[in-house]
């Protein structure tokens, strides 16, 4: 597997003055997924935004676990409904042109 794109989970949570207890709590709720090679844990560089805003909720903003999956869920609803809302203007258009 190609590591160029992973992040060592110690090498995160000392940057960011985090617990590796916490990256493991987020994995266990399915927020993030870690990578294990060679019995060292990583995280793909595609959760990278993700995990950085879930640690502030949950550093800055004193949110819980399952205040944090449930503003997950819904910020990944909220963007669904944008992208859903995009394509139907889209077919709007292409009728309106149409005419």
């Amino acid at each position: 597997m190609q590591t160029d794109y992973l992040i060592e989970v110690n090498e995160f949570c000392a940057n960011h003055n985090i617990e590796i207890s916490f990256i493991s709590s987020l994995q266990q709720t399915g927020l993030i997924e870690i990578t294990t090679i060679n019995e060292t844990g990583f995280i793909d560089s595609n959760q990278l935004q993700q995990l950085e805003k879930i640690v502030r909720f949950y550093y800055e903003l004193d949110i819980n676990l399952e205040g944090i999956e449930t503003i997950t869920h819904l910020l990944q609803r909220v963007n669904s409904l944008q992208d859903e809302i995009i394509a139907l203007r889209n077919r709007l258009r292409l009728y309106e042109i149409n005419e």
